[in-house]
């Protein structure tokens, strides 16, 4: 016999599951799909929750956007386009889905080689080992060159290597950014940390004119969210420097008066980081907005995210319902 009282559930009170109100029903469903299936097909297969739920939201944000004038902010780090990237992105620029693109000094430097050389990404543990790691002369003169040009001519830092890209007929600039934002007239903003970038290492590099382009850079960048209300931001694998950037590019607009709220935020990584999370996807739209986080690797969340997007056009004939 139990020494211890114990609670009469035959007391409770219940209720029929039909007049229960549920969060998962039969619409929610994934669909089979077989081999002869269509990309749109496979999207209208998902399950419409979660994470899929948000990513259609996401892409119905980035089409209502530019639909209406208002920007699509895409920031990365450089590893988009150590993955292969770059074609995607480049597809969406040329078609107006993305209004601004800002990355590192990284990710200027890897598609200053894709451009040229149709090569990046070098050994870094082997060149470390020797001291050879960041010590290819040709990008670190090419670039530093033209900075210190570009500071002279008051140009920002990414459009002035954009400019060079194409002047110079660079064999591969068919899978440059750089190439391709100043082609479609999309401002690239280049937000550099002096000491990050194996430009750094070389004597042809000027602080005072890098300084100064990337400093000019981060001023268009905040003049463009001034414009935000109604757009999106986006975060591609930018862990620490975008998120910083943007914070203060967007501090830097409200303190002169723009009321920037109502907007859309994203960050896309292999696993979450703070400060992504809380300076892009948080707190920018407490007071109006909505951020979303996606984990993942970047070769299959960002094609996915730029095939829901065309897809989802209206002007295709192809409707994928939410």
């Amino acid at each position: 016999m139990n020494s211890f009282k114990e609670i009469d559930l035959s007391k409770v009170k219940r209720y029929s599951i039909e007049n229960r109100k549920s969060k998962v029903d039969l619409i929610q469903q994934a669909k089979v799909v077989n081999q002869n299936s269509s990309l749109a097909l496979f999207f209208d297969s998902l399950p419409r929750t979660l994470k899929v739920r948000e990513l259609f939201l996401l892409s119905q944000a980035v089409r209502k956007a530019r639909s209406r004038g208002r920007p699509v902010i895409v920031m990365m780090g450089a590893h988009p386009i150590k993955c292969g990237l770059s074609p995607v992105l480049i597809d969406l620029i040329a078609q107006g889905y993305i209004s601004h693109l800002a990355t590192n000094g990284a990710g200027a430097i890897h598609d200053y080689e894709m451009a040229f050389w149709g090569q990046t990404s070098e050994d870094v543990a082997a060149g470390l080992e020797d001291g050879s790691f960041g010590m290819a002369k040709e990008t670190a003169d090419g670039i530093n060159g033209i900075i210190k040009a570009a500071s002279l001519c008051q140009m920002g830092y990414g459009q002035a290597l954009g400019q060079y890209i194409i002047g110079d007929k660079a064999k591969y600039q068919k899978f440059s950014l750089l190439a391709a934002c100043s082609r479609n007239k999309v401002p690239f903003t280049v937000h550099v940390a002096v000491g990050t970038d194996i430009i750094n290492q070389h004597f042809s590099y000027d602080g005072a004119a890098v300084g100064d382009c990337s400093h000019r850079d981060f001023k268009i960048l905040a003049q463009a969210v001034t414009k935000l209300p109604g757009g999106v931001v986006i975060n591609i694998g930018s862990a620490v420097v975008l998120p910083e950037v943007f914070l203060k590019a967007l501090t830097v607009a409200r303190n002169l008066g723009h009321q920037v709220r109502n907007f859309t935020t994203a960050n896309f990584d292999m696993i979450q980081h703070y400060r992504p999370n809380v300076n892009v996807v948080s707190r920018p739209v407490l007071f109006g907005g909505q951020g979303y986080s996606f984990t993942g690797h970047h070769e299959i969340m960002l094609p996915l995210l730029a095939a829901l997007i065309k897809l989802q056009d209206k002007k295709t004939k192809t409707k994928i319902n939410i």
